[in-house]
């Protein structure tokens, strides 16, 4: 957005805010949302505000960039997340964010080749925690 047409932090505010809620949705739905999973999403907005900063055409993208930034920390920390629900036999697998770079992104398993949701809305997919 041309800086001298008003108020150009609002669409980028709005991506970020978008896509915390978006990725703590998804997190909620799998009952991981703890403390310190929530740093690593601001984290992961912080880094992401600069990118987009740098690249303003990119502002599309940051809801599915922000939800691989929280699952690659995630990898490293704790293990993969979202394991896949659809696949009920084999390993467990996590499910990849299509498209990597791109508007509307999916929560998707390689797998069985199917979308399973889009990326705020998993917990319809995986009906939330699971009974104990």
């Amino acid at each position: 957005m041309d800086p001298s047409s008003g108020n150009p932090v609002a669409p980028l505010e709005q991506a970020l805010h978008a896509a915390r809620a978006l990725v703590l949705a998804d997190l909620a739905a799998g009952d991981v949302a703890a403390a310190d999973v929530v740093s690593m999403v601001e984290d992961s907005v912080v880094q992401r505000r600069w990118w987009v900063e740098q690249w303003p055409e990119g502002v599309a993208f940051v809801a599915g960039l922000v939800a691989q930034d929280v699952q690659d920390a995630l990898l490293e920390r704790y293990g993969r997340w979202p394991l896949c629900p659809v696949c009920g036999s084999g390993d467990p697998h996590a499910l990849e964010v299509e498209p990597e770079l791109g508007p509307d992104p999916h929560w998707v398993c390689h797998k069985a080749g199917v979308r399973v949701a889009a990326v705020g809305t998993l917990g319809g997919a995986v009906g939330g925690p699971p009974a104990s």
